[in-house]
């Protein structure tokens, strides 16, 4: 394995959640009594842990392939990548995009890599992922592992 990264929520997430669990407690509660508070608690709790975890996408490089998600490409249809920072990975994924790229963006991570495609049975130009050490991730694909303004 030559790079691994885990795209999970950002922690105030989850005290987001948790604060909206407590309303939930504090309303339900009131109304229905502490009993069904409590039930309505828990199960706002597990349904915001079921989406957070559910959600999470895991970058795999090896020798091999790459691996997003459930997505796939092995390492010989891999032209080139690079890192970019949070204003050009905005670019890059919205107007600047092109409308047959795989993205793989998540709103609480500014940067990301672009990977540049080279399989002319594939119409997919490029995947755009985003990653908290794009630089690393890039240098894992061969490239510098500069970040690209």
């Amino acid at each position: 394995m030559l790079y691994r990264e885990r795209l999970t929520v950002p922690l105030v997430w989850w005290v987001l959640a948790l604060l909206l669990a407590v309303s939930l407690l504090a309303a339900v509660g009131f109304y229905l009594g502490p009993v069904w508070g409590v039930a309505v608690f828990v199960a706002a709790l597990a349904v915001a842990a079921g989406l957070f975890v559910s959600t999470a996408v895991v970058i795999e490089v090896d020798e091999a392939e790459l691996r997003v998600g459930r997505a796939v490409i092995g390492r010989p249809w891999i032209a080139g990548c690079r890192a970019l920072d949070a204003a050009a990975a905005e670019v890059r994924g919205g107007t600047g995009a092109d409308a047959r790229a795989h993205l793989v963006l998540k709103p609480y991570v500014a940067t990301a890599v672009e990977i540049t495609l080279d399989d002319p049975a594939d119409p997919v130009p490029y995947w755009l992922v985003s990653s908290r050490r794009p630089g690393r991730l890039a240098a894992a694909l061969g490239a510098d592992g500069d970040v690209t303004p």
